[in-house]
């Protein structure tokens, strides 16, 4: 989906990628022409901070940086949020895009919907975007392309799943919810979000989610990413009950930026951006 203002500016070679939540933000800059990652910031919100909109929030971090005044040929904005799903091209209708998010996620008359084509595993991607923050974006940068995270996740690990017949599971951490992905050989076998609170939230899902699928916890792999650390209790609980945890390689996206391995999993899909 495209914002576009009228401002005109030549070739800079570079590209400007935001990701967007209600808990923060992130934002890199891309050499277009040597396909790197330049620079990299990330600002959380101060939860006890109380305010009566988040474009507050996003106005006053926003004046911190450079980066986001300079210009770009080319800027994205990642909306991040578990109010999304996957639906079949053969199945899908953009006219009824809210009937398709109503299974999983409160939905309302006044939400406004849209939808990422995935033309190469004939899939969309339906969600509700944060519209206010797309309006105080659009004032800020000007014009620029939005898609949503789950997008890009979806499209890299299906990519990485080619020519491998074993099932993978992949779980995606973020603050208060997490994606669990199943995929086999570019196949999508299962996506949902999950929110938690606590490990046995955690495990629970993941537990339940396997037996669903007929996931073998001695035999199936579980790939990590997003906020989980390997020192924390999501990692520890999961490591008890399931023998093949391992993080996604991010050896590849790597070669691209100078940041270090952890940072490369906590920031996978705004890298690949």
């Amino acid at each position: 989906m495209s914002l576009q203002n009228t401002n005109i500016t030549s070739k800079k070679y570079k590209k400007l990628s935001i990701q967007v939540s209600l808990t923060g933000f992130s934002f890199c800059c891309f050499d277009t022409l040597n396909n790197t990652i330049t620079s990299f910031n990330e600002v959380s919100f101060d939860p006890s901070q109380k305010i009566a909109k988040i474009e507050d929030l996003y106005h006053d971090n926003f004046k911190k940086f450079a980066e986001l005044k300079d210009t770009y040929d080319e800027i994205i904005v990642i909306h991040n949020n578990n109010l999304s799903t996957f639906v079949p091209s053969a199945l899908f209708d953009e006219h009824y895009l809210g009937s398709y998010l109503q299974y999983t996620t409160k939905v309302f008359e006044t939400d406004f919907f849209t939808y990422d084509q995935i033309s190469k595993y004939e899939m969309n991607s339906v969600y509700i975007p944060y519209v206010n923050i797309n309006n105080f974006l659009i004032d800020q940068v000007g014009s620029f392309d939005y898609k949503h995270a789950n997008s890009i996740l979806i499209e890299k690990v299906l990519e990485a799943s080619k020519n491998n017949d074993d099932k993978k599971m992949i779980v995606n951490f973020n603050v208060g919810h997490f994606e669990i992905i199943v995929v086999q050989n570019q196949k999508l076998l299962l996506f949902n979000s999950f929110e938690y609170q606590t490990p046995t939230d955690f495990i629970y899902y993941l537990l339940f989610t396997a037996e669903q699928l007929g996931l073998n916890p001695e035999s199936f792999p579980l790939e990590l990413l997003g906020t989980i650390e390997k020192n924390d209790a999501y990692y520890a609980i999961a490591y008890k009950y399931i023998r093949n945890v391992s993080f996604l390689d991010v050896s590849t996206l790597q070669e691209k930026n100078n940041f270090s391995t952890a940072q490369n999993q906590k920031h996978y899909i705004l890298f690949q951006s």
